[in-house]
């Protein structure tokens, strides 16, 4: 059976490092209370000169070097975002240009903080159907652009960075299985209000900060640890696997308390979930996508590991994907 696996794998992190520290000197917080309620330390912060796309380019082309892929054998490009370079063209299309990948079609997919493992149930089928062989997915994200550094319930949370990675065909392991869903009911509780059609870019909207991050905490926290189980343990049961067979569950890094509570639920060791929440923030569509390139990277992903990746996002949609790890095609 053909099935898509992951043969490259990359990620970059701007070098600017924003501490809860820092903080406190813009808004009314303390480190204490950041770490204690979501358990983040820092987070990386773009330069105002760069683009969500510059930071997808980094990642992709180290991606591409551990596949030992040339850009030009790409077939196909998705970038997860919900901060693109601009709202058209697509910053699949600009990544596209600027790594060289001539031959690849491209486009942008948006399911939030989800969004990665979108991409990845996307560019395996493209690759399970033999229309393509080879498939490059980013997350990308520049979230301090959208963040109101003014509003202490958003502003201590997110961070920027990017992950990125290769897809090609493989007759044994990679992916087993995906679990996609959407509660479109709870669209209020996480979005940027203005600069779409409903709500066209004004002097209005500029002044009532409408084209920042806005979240109700609570709706979120609760919907997401209610998904994050179910969505894993239905993945699980598409792949015919239980959690006693997970080696590493790498969760999308948003709160400490609702990974420890998926851990918990999923009834897993500590070693056996990846967090780079404390370090890193949350980084919406890079969140996975990041956290599973550092968990290669540091030894946490063998050959013949079964891998659970679960995230939940802005729509409010989850995903989760079920993964028999085999970078040798």
């Amino acid at each position: 059976m053909r099935r898509a696996t992951i043969t490259g794998w990359g990620k970059y992190l701007p070098p600017n490092v924003m501490t809860n520290k820092d903080l406190e000197k813009i808004v009314d917080t303390t480190d204490e209370w950041i770490q204690k309620r979501t358990g983040i330390k820092k987070r990386r912060i773009a330069d105002e000169d760069t683009a969500t796309s510059d930071l997808a380019i980094e990642a992709s082309q180290e991606a591409l070097e551990k596949a030992n892929l040339d850009p030009e054998e790409l077939d196909l490009i998705i970038v997860s975002t919900v901060t693109p370079d601009m709202a058209f063209p697509a910053t699949a299309c600009i990544v596209q240009d600027k790594i060289g990948a001539s031959n690849a079609a491209a486009f942008d997919l948006e399911a939030g903080c989800s969004g990665f493992v979108y991409g990845l149930s996307v560019g395996a089928q493209f690759i399970e159907s033999g229309l393509y062989d080879n498939v490059l997915v980013i997350g990308a994200e520049t979230l301090s652009k959208i963040t109101d550094w003014e509003d202490r319930n958003t502003c201590v949370l997110f961070g920027d960075g990017a992950g990125a990675a290769v897809l090609q065909a493989t007759d044994k392991g990679g992916f087993l299985a995906f679990d996609l869903g959407s509660d479109g009911s709870g669209a209020n509780a996480l979005y940027m209000e203005a600069g779409g059609s409903a709500k066209p870019a004004s002097l209005e909207t500029v002044k009532n900060k409408q084209h920042y991050i806005r979240m109700e905490g609570n709706p979120v926290f609760k919907f997401a640890v209610k998904t994050m189980k179910r969505a894993s343990l239905d993945v699980l049961e598409k792949a015919e696997l239980t959690t006693d067979d997970i080696n590493l569950l790498i969760p999308h890094q948003a709160n400490t308390r609702i990974i420890k509570s998926a851990r918990r639920r999923l009834k897993l060791d500590e070693d056996e979930v990846y967090v780079n929440l404390p370090e890193l923030g949350n980084t919406s569509s890079a969140s996975v996508a990041i956290a599973m390139a550092e968990a290669k990277e540091n030894g946490k992903i063998k050959n013949g590991d079964n891998v659970l990746l679960v995230a939940f996002g802005a729509g409010l949609t989850w995903a989760a994907a079920a993964i028999e790890w085999n970078e040798n095609i």
